[in-house]
């Protein structure tokens, strides 16, 4: 049971930092941590005193890991197609596509590494893998608990209900992808209403230079004429981003309330980064999420992860080069190596 120890410790501080913010980072770690740690104690337990079983066992993984990593490459590869086929070429929508390129090549890389097995190119290959399990740990993490929050019941009373902006099609016109935002934020209204509140519901985004009036404001009149109350309604028209988003909407309902509370709306891909956006702003409230479409899911979830990376460069930096310079330790120690072809 020693060994179930590190897994359990890190779930006991997952469920203290649940309770005291669901909004943290660091909750979406300990918990891949405790998952992590719990499935190493198991193998370690199954193979104790086993060589053979933990031989056998060993291969079955790497298989499964193999056949993993090829049939996610296929996937991401087919959707990045599918995206720039109904989205067009931008960056944006090339993320998944980049990304099934990357675990190819990856594969490319460990299978010359072994074939050939040079002592520069294995320490290589090692090296990025050792990167590449530090993202894909990352990921998971945030995928997993990004899913777990987007799930959690909001039990708290609310006085406003924020919608966050997505841009606006032909200048003027509500998106799809912003309608769901909307539809979704009616259908939070109406719960809240039913429990003896009438929050006011904030639609929040600027006007960007392609747009002939702001985001709110075509927000608001989508809201109107599906017979929305036009007097519970209140435009935030100054932001250009999901931060711009947060901090102008928390100006607006601290003047109006310096006690307010609010459910803040966005699509299900973006529900945990707006979370963590919405921590760091100091915005009293919680995010809830509308359905994407299944194409959209994969390439925007990826950019969300890259944006969180981005937001916490410093640490990731740090580990980056860590793992780095430890690659570059082993080469060092082990160059040059008699026998070594280089």
């Amino acid at each position: 049971m020693v060994a179930f120890v590190p897994s359990f410790v890190c779930f006991f501080l997952f469920c203290v930092g649940v309770v005291r913010d669901r909004r943290r980072v660091s909750n979406a770690v300990l918990l891949g941590l405790s998952a992590l740690f719990g499935v190493f104690a198991f193998l370690l337990h199954v193979v104790s005193g086993r060589a053979q079983l933990g031989r056998d066992l060993a291969v079955v993984l790497l298989t499964l890991a193999g056949v993993g990593v090829i049939t996610l490459a296929w996937f991401l590869i087919a959707n990045g197609i599918t995206m720039v086929r109904k989205e067009g070429r931008s960056v944006a929508n090339l993320l998944s596509l980049g990304a099934g390129i990357a675990l190819v090549a990856l594969l490319a890389l460990l299978i010359t590494a072994l074939v050939l097995h040079t002592h520069t190119l294995v320490v290589v290959a090692t090296t990025v893998v050792a990167l590449a399990g530090y993202v894909a740990f990352l990921f998971l993490c945030f995928l997993v608990y990004g899913g777990l929050y987007g799930r959690l019941r909001i039990w708290r009373r609310a006085d406003y209900v924020v919608v966050l902006g997505s841009g606006l099609m032909g200048g003027t016109t509500v998106p799809p992808l912003l309608a769901s935002r909307l539809d979704r934020a009616r259908k939070e209204h109406a719960r809240l209403s039913r429990r003896g509140r009438r929050p006011l519901l904030l639609t929040s985004g600027g006007q960007g230079p392609d747009e002939e009036l702001p985001e709110s404001h075509a927000m608001a009149d989508y809201l109107v004429t599906r017979g929305f109350p036009a007097d519970l309604i209140e435009r935030e028209d100054r932001s250009r981003t999901t931060d711009e988003n947060l901090r102008f909407s928390k100006a607006l309902m601290e003047r109006a309330n310096p006690d307010y509370r609010c459910v803040i709306v966005t699509n299900n891909y973006h529900v945990f980064r707006a979370a963590i956006t919405a921590r760091r702003t100091g915005v009293r409230g919680h995010v809830i999420g509308a359905p994407t479409a299944a194409y959209f899911w994969p390439s925007a979830m990826i950019r969300e992860f890259v944006a969180l990376l981005v937001t916490y460069r410093r640490t990731n930096a740090a580990l980056f080069l860590l793992v780095l310079l430890s690659g570059l330790f082993i080469w060092w120690l082990g160059w040059p190596s008699p026998g070594a072809v280089t």
